[in-house]
């Protein structure tokens, strides 16, 4: 159960934790995976923190994947044990890019992404306005450092993507529900205990429950 959580958390935070400290809204959505439709997952944002919530194939008696952007961290919920588990940087395996999506202006996100280390050298453009699920995006084709092409739709409201495709895939936000979300979902349920995880390198090993 653990390593299908961390490969959640490892994905959905590359693809989502960075933009969303700029996200001008509060939202919920479903995410959609071209390649892979049956682990689609839903978001919650809220005004700091953001809630993932994996598709069945991922859960595996798993739960959510809550992430504080004020700590810079996250938290893994295990439902079936009723225990969390915080999720120390290098079970992540990288350093998620807070600044990857940080569109502080929609029409003109190119400087910004050139600006990261893996993109120096690379190439943006912005390719125009395209709407996405009924919602008006600017569209954006970028090639990092490596050669590798990819394409992303930014929402100006939400200054979030709600669509990414890149050689190995892609994705979108569907169902987007505007409005404040519960507190209560970016916090530990009453009663869970904490893992801790003493050996990064096996990821079935734990100790027992404070």
């Amino acid at each position: 159960m653990i390593r299908p959580m961390i490969r959640f958390c490892a994905v959905t935070i590359l693809v989502f934790a960075a933009s969303f400290v700029f996200a001008q809204t509060e939202f919920s959505a479903e995410v959609h995976n071209d390649k892979h439709p049956d682990s689609d997952a839903k978001v919650y944002f809220g005004k700091d923190k953001a809630r993932f919530e994996p598709g069945k194939k991922e859960a595996r008696g798993g739960g959510a994947v809550i992430l504080d952007m004020t700590k810079q961290s996250w938290t893994v919920l295990m439902d079936e044990r009723q225990m969390y588990m915080e999720m120390p940087q290098q079970m992540i395996g990288q350093k998620v890019g807070y600044d990857f999506f940080h569109a502080q202006n929609v029409e003109d996100a190119c400087p910004q992404w050139l600006e990261m280390s893996q993109n120096k050298g690379g190439t943006c453009h912005k390719v125009g306005n395209e709407t996405v699920n009924g919602r008006s995006t600017v569209k954006y084709e970028g090639t990092n450092s490596k050669g590798e092409t990819g394409m992303v739709w930014l929402d100006p409201k939400l200054r979030f993507p709600v669509k990414w495709q890149d050689k190995n895939g892609g994705g979108e936000l569907r169902n987007i529900q505007e409005g404040s979300q519960p507190s209560s979902l970016f916090e530990i349920p009453a009663g869970y205990k904490k893992f801790e995880m003493p050996n990064m390198g096996n990821m079935g090993g734990m100790q027992r429950p404070q």
